[in-house]
């Protein structure tokens, strides 16, 4: 069961959008996502140029986290992204602590 993290670097769909693009991530994605089994954290982060934005989501367990986000996804469980540029799409890198290497 190792821990780790979930990183997902986005912008918003266009300067107009930055408010509801904040709003969803704030008031919806988040608050869903730490709902799922094996999320326990999150925070935002920002480029320094305020271009694109950054979530780091701490996991307790990597592959419990994965299975309960593709299971929401598929099952239509997550709000839609308000806001959020989609096209290319935000970058998703899952990440596990080394010490739990096997």
């Amino acid at each position: 069961m190792p821990k780790g993290l979930l990183l997902v670097q986005s912008r918003p769909s266009s300067p107009d959008d930055v408010d509801a693009y904040h709003r969803w991530y704030d008031e919806t994605h988040i608050p869903e996502i730490l709902a799922l089994d094996g999320f326990t954290a999150a925070r935002r982060l920002w480029t320094l140029d305020r271009d694109s934005y950054l979530v780091v989501y701490d996991v307790d367990d990597v592959e419990v986290a994965k299975a309960a986000l593709a299971t929401a996804q598929s099952s239509g469980a997550m709000t839609r992204p308000s806001g959020v540029q989609l096209d290319p799409p935000p970058s998703v890198q899952w990440f596990a602590d080394l010490d739990d290497r096997t």
